[in-house]
């Protein structure tokens, strides 16, 4: 029996079911190797040789495999259609050797399919081949790049920038273009303008609504009316002429649907629709690729396959009528440059099969599935017909003329099923229906009214809208989108608020200073120029070690220049060049560089291990501080008020937002503070700094609190912690002092003497049990683990909801309500976190019943 490789276990379970008993199929749980985090692991002084290591998880994997070979001395490598697919192949097949599993007379093959069905699988174990040697040096020379680009920069961000993480290749690009956008929108000055609309009458009463487009003979653009003085002129100019209508032109329009999904637009319909992120998205549909329900999904094609065509035409005949279905069939060109991607689309495997009729339970992916399912049938159906109407109404003068449009849908083809979402609200006028309009009609004037415009900056990045923005500058392939995005979040440089991406203070300071002193390797042109030598090696044109020798010449180079540079030389390039950002002027005229705190130190550009702020030169004598972003920005400091002669303050620090009585002096160093609670688990809301009054401030500046004196002596305290709030008490006779946490955070202020003593009585008879007693209830019991047995419930924890098995906690993903979690999910997160610490040991089989006599 042959040995079969594929990645993951749920597309092992899948494939074993097509190809049965006469193959081994084993997963090999991804990436088997991978280069070392140390110096040394691309060594370019002989001629980029790569040292691999088999990680620590996957020794039990690769020894699984190397034992099945034993007894089936025949390999079949079956890893994702992709780069990524094959250079995990790659991997396999030069893991095994060197374990000496493969023998001079071991047949290793790799098949490739684009989707886990029967047919599919069955057909690629028919078309055996090698593994393809352009497709992995296109790998090799990506990797040794990001590691010779990760592994020598971030050193030099650690030395220079206190708090920068690290630095990536495309992910500072990335991170370029959401910090950019930020800056313009800062810059960004609007401007006022006014536009005219008119309620019109028919001569038969029926309402309709024009917008003026000619005034005093001359027709207007966008910001020809500047100001209100000027806006009532023109409703004068309408008022004081009789209207009538001078042409009425009806055309036949029609639209024509979008192709079917490749990885970017899949993850840009996903945002829109849905607001999911691009790993979230990416997720969902790996699940259902393994479960034989789509086709592969990290893919750049919109190909769609001939009999895949035939079997979506059949399913529109079949469901709407043969009205629907196009003469012939709709054939998509793909843009895309690059060919070490699978080429298909991202479609559903049966055509027939809509979202009620598959067997998923998750949500996310039912609804991943249900739009991919309604744009491939809607890429093959007839186009939608339409009927636009434009209506020109005039003065006798011609001084005035006011026009109207309207729209009808005389066949809604494609839009029947789907129609693709825009990723910023636009109003249309022309989706409205007009009443019957004809022309030499006289129009009765029923409201004139002006209305006030201001052009809009550009707006932040999505995670949809950032994809696309990267795949029009040709930056990152399909394979590497998600995990671009969410890198940059993970490192703190940009966060996500309302589905937009901001930028940290941090992300800000790292681009600003690659931009001076490593302008060349953040540039988009290079970037895209890089990718595309990627390509030539994938398709056998390029050497990928001539690739690798440009780059490390000049990037070297630059890095040599840098190495000599002291903190406060970077500081003031930084500081130049965000000064129109850091120092805008101020209203009275003043300068804006001096500190409006004492008004005597200059403003400087500063950084910690949090990131970069705004600092008064005369520290410490004043501690005058903001964020980069400017004055009254979330996180400046804020005086909240007075209580007697003590100045109360919002400031922000190190570890978040708190407040403060008074300023530091030589005798009180350290004067009263307390942080403003945070967010703790899913029933414990915090408290914004938008939000604080000098009442809360005062509030919180009364912990700790001493509710009174215990019984067996010693104050009894309430007070905020890292775990939130909590009741204390040291006894004369205790060896430490005994916690417990308060569930509601309104009791720290509240509670009282018994009920405070009552806690701790029972915490000190159940130390096990937080103090209450009972082991925690679940939020939610969602039954029997279907394969192993034993409860599985969602709970609640200090750092917020989980899923609990047996020994195993997995974390829900952020954003993830509790009560949204399915059986299916929480399985899939227990698998995960299990596999990931290394207990991935296999469940245990549920004991069979003993029959009975």
């Amino acid at each position: 029996m042959p040995v079969v490789v594929v990645e993951s276990p749920a597309k092992a379970k899948t494939i074993n079911k097509y190809l049965g008993s006469d193959y081994t199929v084993l997963a090999s749980y991804g990436h088997v190797r991978d280069l070392p985090p140390k110096d040394g692991s691309v060594d370019t002084e002989h001629d980029f040789e790569m040292k691999w290591e088999v990680g620590y998880d996957s020794r039990k994997h690769v020894k699984a495999i190397a034992d099945a070979l034993k007894d089936d001395n025949a390999l079949i490598l079956a890893t994702d259609p992709d780069r990524e697919g094959e250079a995990i192949s790659w991997h396999l097949e030069e893991a095994l050797r060197k374990r000496r599993a493969i023998k001079k007379d071991t047949p290793v093959s790799r098949v490739v399919f684009n989707a886990i069905t029967k047919s599919a699988v069955t057909e690629a174990m028919q078309n055996p081949r090698e593994v393809d040697q352009d497709l992995v040096e296109a790998y090799l020379a990506r990797r040794a790049l990001d590691y010779l680009v990760g592994f020598n920069l971030s050193p030099v961000l650690w030395r220079k920038l206190p708090g920068a993480k690290s630095a990536g290749r495309v992910q500072s690009v990335c991170l370029r273009l959401i910090v950019e956008r930020e800056m313009e929108i800062e810059a960004f000055k609007p401007r006022e303008y006014w536009s005219v609309k008119a309620l019109l009458a028919t001569p038969r009463g029926q309402e309709f609504e024009a917008r003026l487009t000619v005034l005093a003979g001359k027709k207007l653009d966008k910001y020809d009316i500047e100001n209100e003085t000027q806006a009532e002129l023109a409703v004068q100019a309408i008022n004081s002429r009789d209207l009538k209508v001078a042409s009425v032109e009806a055309k036949p329009t029609s639209r024509n649907p979008s192709p079917p999904f490749m990885t970017s637009t899949l993850q840009q319909e996903a945002s829109r629709k849905f607001g999911m992120g691009a790993r979230q998205t990416m997720s969902a549909a790996q699940r259902l690729y393994e479960a034989g329900l789509i086709t592969y999904m990290r893919t750049d094609g919109i190909d769609m396959a001939p009999e895949a065509v035939h079997a979506a035409r059949d399913a529109i005949a079949d469901r709407y009528g043969k009205e629907y279905v196009p003469g012939s069939p709709r054939m998509y060109k793909n843009k895309a440059k690059n060919a070490q991607e699978a080429h298909e689309c991202i479609r559903p495997t049966d055509m027939t099969r809509d979202a009620s009729q598959i067997k998923v339970t998750e949500s996310d992916q039912r609804k991943l599935y249900d739009l991919i399912w309604k744009r491939t049938l809607a890429c093959q159906m007839e186009a939608a017909r339409m009927e636009r109407t434009t209506v020109d109404i005039t003065s006798q003068d011609g001084q005035v003329g006011l026009r109207a449009t309207g729209q009808v849908v005389l066949f809604d083809g494609f839009m029947k099923v789907y129609e693709e979402g825009r990723d910023d609200t636009v109003v249309d006028d022309d989706d409205r229906r007009l009443p019957q309009i004809t022309q030499g009609d006289a129009t009765d004037k029923r409201k004139v009214s002006p209305e006030q415009h201001f052009t809009q900056p550009p707006p932040r990045y999505t995670e949809a809208t950032l994809v696309k923005k990267m795949e029009e500058l040709g930056i990152g392939r399909p394979s590497t989108y998600a995990s671009i995005v969410t890198t940059i979040q993970d490192r703190e440089y940009v966060r996500k608020d309302k589905n937009r991406l901001i930028p940290e203070d941090k992300g800000r300071i790292v681009t600003i200073f690659l931009l001076n002193f490593f302008r060349k390797y953040v540039g988009y042109e290079f970037t895209a120029n890089l990718e595309d030598e990627l390509d030539k090696v994938s398709a056998g044109d390029v050497d990928y070690k001539q690739v690798l020798a440009r780059f490390w010449r000049d990037f070297s180079a630059a890095i040599a220049e840098t190495s000599e540079l002291r903190i406060t030389e970077v500081l003031d390039v930084l500081d130049e060049a965000l000064a129109d950002q850091l120092y805008p002027p101020r209203e009275d005229g003043s300068d804006p560089r001096i500190c409006p705190k004492c008004g005597e130190g200059k403003l400087h550009l500063k950084t910690s291990r949090t990131g970069g702020f705004v600092g008064c030169g005369n520290y410490p004598e004043c501690t005058y501080t903001r964020p980069i972003a400017g004055e009254g920005a979330d996180g400046d400091e804020r005086l909240l008020g007075h209580d007697g002669e003590d100045e109360i303050w919002l400031k922000a620090g190190r570890f978040g937002p708190y407040v403060q009585r008074g300023e530091p002096t030589p005798e009180n160093k350290k004067p009263p503070r307390a942080s403003l609670p945070k967010a703790k688990g899913a029933f414990l809301p915090g408290w914004s700094p938008d939000d604080m009054t000098l009442e809360k401030a005062l509030t919180l500046l009364t912990l700790p609190r001493v509710i009174g004196e215990h019984p067996d002596g010693g104050a009894v305290k309430s007070n905020l912690g890292r775990f939130g709030p909590y009741v204390m008490h040291q006894g004369p006779e205790d060896a430490k002092p005994v916690y417990v946490n308060l569930k509601e955070f309104q009791e720290v202020f509240e509670i009282g003497m018994n009920h405070a003593v009552e806690l701790l009585a029972e915490k000190r008879a159940n130390p096990g049990r937080g103090g209450r007693g009972a082991a925690a209830k679940p939020i939610k019991e969602l039954g029997e683990h279907p394969e192993s047995g034993g409860p599985v419930n969602v709970m609640d924890g200090r750092y917020g909801p989980y899923v609990k098995w047996e020994k195993v906690n997995a974390t829900l993903p952020k954003d993830t309500d509790p009560a949204d979690v399915t059986m299916e999910m929480a399985v899939n997160l227990i698998a995960e976190k299990a596999a990931k610490k290394g207990k991935g040991k296999k469940a245990p089989a549920k004991k069979k019943a003993t029959a009975k006599k």
